[in-house]
């Protein structure tokens, strides 16, 4: 079973799990057309969790539905109900047969180090928002309810995606946009340093993950550690209209941390994989899907 399926990573991993042979139960609010075995649901109505885990048995959940409108949901008051609706869902399942469990949760969980890679294992974690607080509390209460009804849990830490279905306001999106539509990109200094993976490679590492016996928080992520600026600027290179990119003509936001990036060490030597697309290859691809995108031009 794949939740949050007709989203922005839950289609990859769809697309990825099917191509793999393995049979997907799709949930989702909006019907996804590849696949025939789809629930139509809004996870937050009350007893909709236990609806769904009663009409049909699966071996595993890929649990990536959350709320993600852009720009709000950081601290959207939904995600205490996602946390809640997300125990309910593990609980229901895993009293149905299910064994295996892997939640998305977020390189916000941790407490981002000055130098250096984020580590599952050593680097400690914080809150910052409502959003990153209700994923950390819900992957502590799930280590509870996987103790308790011998369930095997895995908690793939997403870092910053990028790819087909982003939404348009987003980074590499809106660089896309502006140069498709000939437009200044304005963008911030974009010194800060993050990690900046294809969503259609995430998609592939949750779908490997979920159908693994691997435990614990491993990061999604591809191990580089690339300035923004670079991003915007690479964008523009392949657009052939680096004379766009506007570095410096929006502020740099309040308290932005200096570096978000990934150690992808379990993701390489214990799930074994790695991602198939660098990230040039990946940005040109990001272009090409926007410049297909006429209501957006």
């Amino acid at each position: 079973m794949v939740t949050g399926a007709s989203g922005f990573v839950g289609r990859q991993a769809v697309a990825s799990l099917r191509a793999s042979g393995h049979s997907v139960v799709a949930v989702g609010r909006r019907h996804h057309s590849d696949v025939s075995s789809f629930i139509e649901a809004d996870l937050l109505v009350p007893k909709a969790a236990e609806a769904i885990a009663a009409g049909v048995y699966v071996d595993a959940l890929l649990h990536l539905a959350w709320t993600t409108h852009h720009g709000s949901y950081w601290n959207d008051l939904a995600n205490l109900e996602w946390l809640s609706s997300t125990v309910e869902l593990v609980i229901a399942l895993a009293k149905q047969g299910t064994s295996r469990i892997c939640v998305a949760g977020t390189c916000f969980e941790y407490d981002w180090p000055e130098c250096g890679d984020c580590d599952e294992a050593r680097t400690r974690t914080a809150s910052h928002t409502l959003y990153d607080a209700a994923k950390t509390s819900c992957h502590r209460v799930l280590i509870q309810v996987a103790k308790q009804m011998g369930l095997s849990l895995s908690w793939g830490r997403l870092f910053y995606l990028y790819g087909p279905g982003e939404h348009p306001d987003r980074l590499v999106a809106s660089v896309c946009r502006s140069m498709v539509a000939g437009d200044r990109a304005r963008c911030s200094s974009g010194n800060s340093i993050r990690d900046f993976m294809d969503v259609r490679d995430a998609g592939a590492a949750l779908a490997n993950l979920v159908v693994s016996s691997l435990e614990g928080p491993i990061n999604v992520a591809s191990g580089e550690a690339v300035p923004i600026r670079d991003i915007a600027l690479t964008i523009g290179q392949l657009a052939e209209r680096p004379d766009l990119v506007a570095l410096g003509e929006i502020p740099d936001r309040a308290g932005e941390p200096k570096r978000i990036t990934a150690s992808i060490e379990r993701l390489r030597s214990e799930l074994g994989f790695v991602p198939a697309r660098s990230l040039q290859f990946g940005l040109n691809d990001a272009l090409i899907y926007w410049s297909t995108r006429q209501e957006y031009q």
